[in-house]
């Protein structure tokens, strides 16, 4: 637990964290959204070529941390990973105003990435005790803070590296990066005490996990895979689309194509209170829903708005779609991804044996790693296929990992059961 005393009913730790993360939020999806415009339209590299080294970055990003929750959870601590990541992933942002540095920077921003993205979140879960009723909600609370950078990341870099040109984009982000690491090292006092390390971790692992939640977590596992193959082209080939296929006319005023990422993290933030409302709710009158539901039916939304947009190209044909369209999508796209993305996040925490919380929030991001090299692979068929029918295949993708989380519910409830169990046990 942390030190004493509460911010908006939740442990001040909270703030510090979701606040960190905000601003890595920030640093990382102000270069994406300026990453694959820049490949096209400043490197002149293919759009099928830039699409598979968008999805290999992205994968790489997501790789790195499952080695990096190793490293924390047996050698550097929590804290140490997090300091050390946050200072590496800013030089790799810095290093992105240099042309020459491309490569390098993005390998530097993957390692950073590493040590900082699964401590960061482990370290939320230890701010609660295991029996605490805000320990559920905690995750969706922390989704909206993160969003916030989400938010702001397409308006302040987007609009630089639009404007006044790549490098001044790239910049921004370092320094929001920078912005992150000054707040999570002042903000150490509220922050949960480093659990001691186990010099034997394969043994610790071997009694904190049981073959069936094992068993489960991979079945999740393999199904978040297939939905972000979907999910993860809205900074890909659904911004491809965004700055040929939408009339971004408002007025006199024409809407930069970078903006329309801000929308995602924007319904993140307007979303998330009702929604967490109603979960409350439903949860006092009915005990005992199921995550693994929860989850299908957000990819199931989230095939819905797919669909809405191969509606929309079929009826426009050669037209640009009016971006109110393209509001509508993301309201849909977002309140899918709300049921399933934090809830998977939590799931996986909630799951975690004890000392090794790094380790299991790390393999959530093995996940990610799968699903944004698949999503890679599916955006070089873009050029190859109608527009229509290529979200239409999106939408068929979501809802495959749809009927996958349903077919899991019960095991989902099983292994909840048991981790209930061990943790009264121990």
């Amino acid at each position: 637990m942390t030190a004493e005393g509460t911010w908006f009913g939740q442990p001040r730790g909270l703030t510090v964290l979701f606040l960190t993360n905000m601003w890595e939020q920030f640093s990382y999806y102000g270069m994406r959204a300026l990453l694959v415009y820049y490949m096209t339209k400043q490197l002149m590299i293919g759009q099928a070529q830039s699409s598979f080294l968008y999805g290999a970055y992205t994968a790489t990003a997501y790789f790195t941390p499952i080695l990096g929750g190793v490293i924390a959870d047996r050698y550097l601590g929590k804290r140490k990973a997090i300091i050390i990541g946050a200072s590496v992933m800013a030089l790799g942002h810095f290093m992105m105003t240099f042309e020459g540095l491309f490569y390098a920077a993005l390998g530097a921003i993957a390692l950073g990435n590493g040590l900082f993205l699964p401590s960061l979140p482990s370290q939320v879960g230890d701010l609660y005790k295991r029996d605490d009723p805000r320990r559920g909600w905690a995750y969706n609370v922390y989704y909206v803070g993160i969003n916030i950078g989400g938010f702001l990341a397409p308006l302040i870099c987007g609009t630089l590296g639009e404007v006044y040109g790549w490098h001044y984009g790239f910049g921004a982000a370092g320094i929001g990066m920078l912005a992150g690491l000054v707040i999570y090292l002042s903000g150490q006092k509220y922050l949960p005490p480093e659990q001691p390390r186990k010099t034997k971790v394969e043994r610790v692992a071997v009694r904190g996990f049981d073959r069936r939640t094992i068993f489960v977590l991979i079945g999740i596992g393999l199904a978040v895979t297939v939905f972000r193959a979907a999910y993860e082209q809205v900074g890909n080939t659904v911004a491809l689309w965004a700055d040929s296929g939408v009339d971004r006319r408002a007025g006199s005023f024409s809407i930069p194509m970078t903006w329309f990422q801000s929308l995602n993290p924007l319904f993140v933030m307007l979303l998330t209170p009702p929604l967490l409302a109603y979960w409350r709710r439903r949860a006092a009158s009915m005990p005992g829903q199921s995550l693994a539901r929860r989850m299908a039916f957000g990819s199931l939304l989230v095939g819905l708005a797919y669909l809405l947009l191969a509606a929309v190209v079929a009826v426009s044909g050669s037209q640009p779609a009016a971006w109110a369209w393209f509001l509508l999508f993301f309201l849909a796209f977002t309140f899918g991804e709300l049921f399933i993305l934090p809830t998977g996040l939590g799931l996986f925490a909630k799951l975690a044996p004890a000392h090794l919380g790094a380790t299991t929030v790390a393999a959530w991001y093995l996940i990610i790693f799968t699903g944004s090299l698949s999503a890679g692979l599916v955006g070089t068929l873009w050029s190859r296929m109608g527009h229509a029918t290529y979200f239409a295949m999106l939408a068929a993708i979501a809802g495959v990992a749809g009927a996958m989380l349903l077919a899991m519910g019960s095991g989902v409830e099983a292994a909840e059961r048991r981790n209930v169990e061990m943790s009264d046990s121990g």
